[in-house]
C-alpha cells in the first residue's frame, strides 16, 4: 500500500486545457490550472471592462436624446405660447371694429379665463378621481 501512494504523489496530475479561440497551440506547454484562472480573471475583467464602456456609451447616446428632446419640448412649447398670445391678439384686433377698443379687449380675456377655469375645474375632478381609486 505504501508504494500505491508513493505512485500518486510522484505523478503529476492532468490538467484540463481550455479551448482557445484560435485552435489549440500545440507548441505551448499544457497550462497549469493557476495559470487557466489567471488567463479566466483576466479575460472576465476585460469583458467587464468592455461591458461597462458599452453601458456607458448607451447611457451617453439616452442622455442626448432625453436632452435633445427636453429643448426641442421647449421651442415648441415657447412656440404654441406665441401662437396662442398673437391669435388673442388677433381676436382682440377683429372684435375692435364691432366692440370698440376695451370691450374688444374685455372679451377676449373674460373668454380666455373661462377657458382656462374650465380647464382647472376638469383638471381638479380628474386628481379627485385618481385619489378616490387610489384610496379604494
Amino acid at each position: 500500500m505504501n508504494g500505491a501512494e508513493d505512485n500518486l504523489t510522484d505523478m503529476p496530475a492532468e490538467t484540463a486545457v481550455t479551448p482557445h479561440a484560435e485552435g489549440p497551440d500545440e507548441s505551448a506547454p499544457d497550462e497549469s490550472v493557476r495559470d487557466v484562472f489567471a488567463r479566466l480573471y483576466a479575460d472576465g475583467r476585460a469583458y467587464a471592462a468592455a461591458e461597462a464602456e458599452k453601458q456607458k456609451a448607451r447611457a451617453g447616446l439616452v442622455g442626448a436624446g432625453v436632452r435633445d428632446a427636453a429643448i426641442l419640448a421647449g421651442v415648441a412649447i415657447m412656440l404654441i405660447f406665441a401662437t396662442l398670445v398673437a391669435f388673442l391678439i388677433g381676436l382682440i384686433i377683429a372684435l375692435v371694429p364691432q366692440l370698440g377698443p376695451l370691450w374688444a379687449i374685455c372679451a377676449v380675456l373674460g373668454a380666455s379665463l373661462l377657458v382656462a377655469i374650465g380647464l382647472l375645474l376638469l383638471a381638479k375632478a380628474r386628481i379627485s378621481r385618481m385619489k378616490k381609486a387610489i384610496a379604494s
